[in-house]
């Protein structure tokens, strides 16, 4: 009889370890997403071609941002949107476009990221649709933020950061909103996980 009522104790405790293991897994895991990571779809094309519509990705929140790295962003102008986007200017950087061609602090920039048959690609389709010759048109418009509607600044402000989209055609960006501020840089992309084939660390 004892030995029943020990072996009954001992699966009610098994069980109650377990059920306790599972609700800290469950917790960890909310203040995981909540403080740590964030789990994000890719909406729309502007950062075609390095990010494709509804490509899935992981972010780190509270991470140190660098130049070049692609961010998840409050919307300025969208209250409770996030946009994504490339980091291209640090505070206290100067951005200019010219003849297509990306500048900070007045050096030339390697772009990588903006691939040559996509862009020629994206300018044709562009031209059709908007009736204009393709020789017309630049990737990327020139632009200079100390002259710029929505920057007019010399320099990235201290604290802020100047995006942009990868496919400049199309994309909503800096040169529309402005500069964004580090608080309203909500993380960093670190990892697409979807779609398989295209898995990728950043």
């Amino acid at each position: 009889m004892a030995s029943l009522k020990k072996q009954k104790s001992s699966a009610l405790r098994s069980t109650i370890e377990l059920i306790v293991l599972f609700l800290v897994v469950i917790l960890g895991t909310q203040l995981l997403m909540h403080y740590v990571l964030s789990k994000d779809i890719v909406q729309g094309t502007s950062m075609q071609p390095t990010l494709e519509d509804g490509d899935r990705l992981y972010s780190v929140r509270n991470k140190a941002v660098h130049r070049n790295n692609i961010v998840v962003i409050d919307a300025p102008d969208k209250p409770g949107q996030l946009y994504i986007k490339r980091v291209i200017g640090m505070p206290g950087d100067t951005v200019a476009v010219k003849s297509g061609t990306l500048y900070i602090n007045g050096k030339k920039q390697n772009q990588p990221y903006l691939k040559t048959k996509f862009m020629q690609n994206e300018l044709k389709a562009y031209a059709a649709q908007q009736g204009v010759a393709v020789g017309s048109l630049q990737f990327t418009t020139d632009f200079n933020i100390a002259t710029l509607a929505s920057t007019q600044s010399k320099t990235v402000p201290k604290g802020e950061y100047f995006v942009m989209g990868d496919n400049r055609l199309v994309s909503h960006d800096g040169r529309d909103f402005g500069f964004i501020a580090k608080d309203k840089v909500q993380s960093v992309v670190v990892w697409r996980y979807w779609p398989l084939n295209k898995m990728k660390v950043y």
